[in-house]
């Protein structure tokens, strides 16, 4: 693809010198396949929270913008770029288990002059923000990973949680263990429909724990992900306190699973 080209990819405020510190366009400035495909995701994504980030921006306390599992910083170093430098206030604050790609993002972050972002070394269930405007994202941050994200903006109240699951091994494990005679037990009686029923399933779960806490709730397909247990975009407001019609609705699906254990429920499940 040619720099001319490059262009039409780009979202307003989207600089080329961002890209190149990534690595995501070539030397001579073009973008290959691979390339344009990751921006096209992170794009997707950014273009769905932006609506949410926008409303929480506009609020009187500064936004902290946390990343949770960011990798290379890749989707927190475009976020702050598009939303959070162009603000004037607020952080980003990428979490990362990895020592040395919280080293390599910090230098990204430098050599950019992100100037109100960093990077921590933790795992996102030890991390605890002090911030009274919160948002938290997570892009393919791998099993109960994804869930820790959750967690997180809950005790902490967020405004906005956005997350893309990755890999969701957990309920499948413990769907294997239900007994045989179970009346929905054929949904899930082999082992690759296992894994997408629990897939499936865990997403249901992660959008009702939200609700329960008061949070609206909106799943959408992601473009461009050829995984389709990969491509949902769970994006949560905070709207009010709690809600009781999901918090029933919730015990009634667990009735419906008797013995399913996810971490995410015993925390923050509907009598929590």
């Amino acid at each position: 693809m040619s720099a001319n080209e490059v262009s039409a990819d780009l979202l307003n405020g989207q600089s080329r010198a961002l890209l190149h510190a990534l690595h995501l366009l070539t030397p001579d400035g073009k973008l290959n396949a691979d390339a344009r495909r990751k921006l096209k995701q992170i794009n997707h994504f950014a273009g769905l929270l932006r609506p949410a980030l926008h409303t929480a921006l506009d609020l009187a306390e500064p936004l902290t913008l946390v990343d949770a599992g960011t990798g290379n910083g890749y989707l927190g170093l475009l976020l702050y770029e598009l939303f959070i430098g162009p603000a004037g206030a607020g952080e980003v604050i990428g979490l990362e288990s990895n020592g040395q790609l919280v080293d390599r993002a910090t230098s990204r972050a430098r050599h950019m002059g992100f100037d109100r972002m960093r990077f921590v070394a933790t795992r996102v269930a030890e991390f605890d923000p002090i911030a009274r405007n919160l948002a938290v994202v997570a892009l393919h941050a791998c099993d109960t990973a994804t869930d820790d994200a959750i967690a997180l903006g809950l005790r902490r109240e967020a405004k906005v949680v956005a997350v893309v699951p990755c890999c969701q091994a957990e309920l499948a494990h413990s769907l294997s263990a239900v007994r045989a005679d179970h009346a929905l037990a054929p949904l899930w009686r082999f082992p690759i429909l296992r894994r997408g029923f629990a897939a499936h399933l865990t997403n249901v779960l992660r959008a009702l724990v939200l609700e329960c806490h008061g949070y609206q709730v909106t799943v959408t397909e992601l473009v461009g992900w050829e995984h389709s247990f990969k491509n949902e975009l769970i994006l949560a407001r905070k709207v009010q306190r709690g809600n009781s019609q999901a918090r029933n609705q919730l015990k009634a699906l667990l009735q419906l699973f008797p013995g399913v254990r996810m971490g995410l429920l015993d925390a923050w499940g509907p009598d929590a």
